[in-house]
């Protein structure tokens, strides 16, 4: 009985529900006679029937309005919304912002067509009426709807002189109006709502600021409110704005504002510092590749790649660039000892790592297995080659780094998998499904993911047991592995190799050492906070590292055959 109840009543909640759309979808389908409050209730409890999550009801809902705006509402489309608008606040706060949002973005595609073009003239004095309401808090919505409001409706001061002195127009009556709303601007800027402040100042031609008001702006981090005053002021303020960029080293910002306002006479090395910062940024990410793209052969620029590569001690990319650009002459002015910073990096002698071992044919991997195996502790790392075109799959990784506190091993997995799949899935479970050996990683839910995608085949990269992933004990560090090893150990990791060609062979020296170094660097993070509980999620705490400890044992597959 208690089960046919049940179905009972889910049958008669889902005829609720499909009465319910019935009734909204023939409503939507005719508005001429719906009146604004009507469409709202509707409206909202559409979305409250909705099983999707909100952003995609909200998506949803809004195509709904978009086609029932086309269907005769009265007296038209502008002032039916500017109504709802009245409407929204009486529903509740819970959605106001979301319902306010979808309205006035479905009038959008209203603007350009011509039957409404009188609704819409009309309108702008109802919203005029709507703006006022809501700066004197009778109608109470979001400041960021107050901005919308203003721009979908093109509201000018006359349209709000209107809506505050009456149908009779005089200079008085502007002058009026915008004295009332130069108010409203203090107020917003004494609360600091410096954006609501903007739009007012802007659209309506209110100048009460210095130039101390757009450092305020810049300060509390609102460069488009910043960058639109500016323009409202004049050219002395965007010159000055640029100048403020300069300062806090905000040169693509300053660059693209140089550009809009043809002021390069001004600024003559924006442009080309901007170039160099980016250039500087790609090599700091290791894409050494985009970053020669983007020098675009200019001499000046691929010397300043040159000398970021010597900076960060990768002087196979200096030879590399210097016989494709013939810039040896450049090298030999520089002195490598003033130019390269390597010291401000961890370096693999500094671990102690006895051996790095390249692993490319079954023999290796038979014996580097057997090893791990007897390891308590090992590090895990992979790497492949980038690829830079947009919408493309990643490569095949191409590496796995294995560690342990003595030795790496990094084995060749498009070589291994060539060979002999078989050996290279078997090996590979042995030491990811084995319960006796703590794998640490960082990220390394990525990195296995990318494993399961480039080896699909293969078991071993869909289970594991005890996996660590060290980032998950620091949520708070930054700047990835290395800003780890740099809180942790005392001296960052050098990216820089990170995104070479991990599919070439042989790899070269540097690149295994690199390789080695984020495999190993996770074991001895690992034993150093082991050993020093300061260090942890909150200082002063110990690190709860075992609760981290995940396992993942994937049964429904059968072995693989090949």
């Amino acid at each position: 009985m208690g089960r046919l109840k049940a179905r009972a009543r889910e049958a008669s909640e889902s005829n609720q529900k499909n009465e319910h759309r019935s009734i909204c979808l023939h409503s939507f389908s005719d508005l001429s006679h719906v009146s604004a409050a009507t469409f709202m209730y509707l409206l909202k409890d559409c979305y409250f029937y909705g099983t999707h999550k909100a952003t995609a009801k909200f998506r949803i809902l809004q195509q709904q309005v978009k086609r029932a705006l086309n269907n005769a509402p009265q007296p038209g489309p502008f002032t039916y919304i500017v109504q709802c608008m009245y409407i929204i606040p009486l529903l509740g706060q819970s959605h106001a912002e979301g319902f306010s949002h979808m309205l006035i973005s479905s009038l959008r595609h209203l603007k350009s067509v011509e039957s409404v073009q009188k609704d819409f003239i009309d309108a702008k004095c109802l919203a005029a009426r709507l703006v006022l309401d809501i700066l004197a808090s009778v109608v109470p919505h979001e400041e960021r709807i107050l901005v919308k409001l203003l721009e979908t409706f093109d509201i000018e001061l006359k349209d709000m002189a209107h809506a505050f002195c009456g149908s009779e127009l005089g200079d008085e009556d502007l002058a009026a109006a915008r004295e009332h709303l130069k108010q409203h601007v203090q107020y917003f800027m004494k609360s600091e709502s410096y954006v609501s402040a903007v739009a007012l100042m802007t659209r309506f031609s209110i100048q009460c600021c210095d130039e101390s008001f757009l450092i305020k702006l810049i300060g509390s981090k609102q460069y488009k409110a910043a960058e639109e005053w500016a323009a409202f002021m004049g050219k002395e303020m965007i010159i000055l704005i640029i100048q403020k960029y300069l300062d806090v080293k905000m040169l693509k910002s300053a660059n693209e504002l140089v550009k809009q306002y043809d002021l390069a006479e001004e600024f003559p090395d924006v442009n080309y510092l901007y170039k160099e910062s980016s250039l500087k940024k790609l090599a700091e990410k290791g894409c050494w590749d985009v970053a020669e793209v983007r020098a675009k052969k200019d001499t000046k620029l691929m010397e300043y790649l040159v000398y970021l590569a010597m900076e960060a001690g990768y002087m196979e990319k200096v030879d590399e660039l210097c016989e494709r650009y013939s810039l040896e002459g450049y090298v030999n002015s520089l002195v490598p000892e003033e130019v390269m910073c390597q010291s401000d990096y961890l370096e693999l002698k500094k671990l102690i790592l006895e051996e790095i071992v390249w692993v490319d044919e079954i023999n290796g991997l038979l014996s580097a297995t057997s090893y791990i195996e007897a390891c308590k502790i090992i590090g895990v790392d992979c790497e492949w080659k980038p690829n830079y075109e947009k919408g493309s799959r990643p490569n095949k990784v191409a590496i796995i780094q294995i560690a342990s506190d003595k030795k790496a091993f990094i084995f060749d997995l498009i070589k291994l998998y060539e060979d002999d799949p078989k050996a290279l899935d078997c090996c590979f479970r042995r030491i990811m499904c084995s319960s006796n050996i703590l794998k640490l990683g960082y990220n390394l839910q990525c990195d296995l993911h990318q494993l399961s995608q480039s080896y699909g085949e293969l078991i071993c990269f869909q289970s594991y047991e005890m996996l660590l992933d060290i980032q998950k004990l620091f949520k708070e560090t930054t700047g990835g592995l290395s800003g780890l090893s740099k809180k942790i150990l005392g001296a960052g990791l050098n990216k820089t190799r990170r995104n070479s060609d991990w599919e070439q062979r042989p790899l070269s020296q540097n690149q295994k050492e690199y390789a080695a170094l984020d495999a190993a660097v996770l074991v001895h993070i690992f034993h150093h906070v082991r050993g020093q509980p300061q260090f942890g999620v909150n200082e002063g705490r110990q690190v709860e590292w075992k609760s981290h400890i995940v396992s993942r044992v994937n049964r429904a597959r059968s072995p693989i055959r090949f």
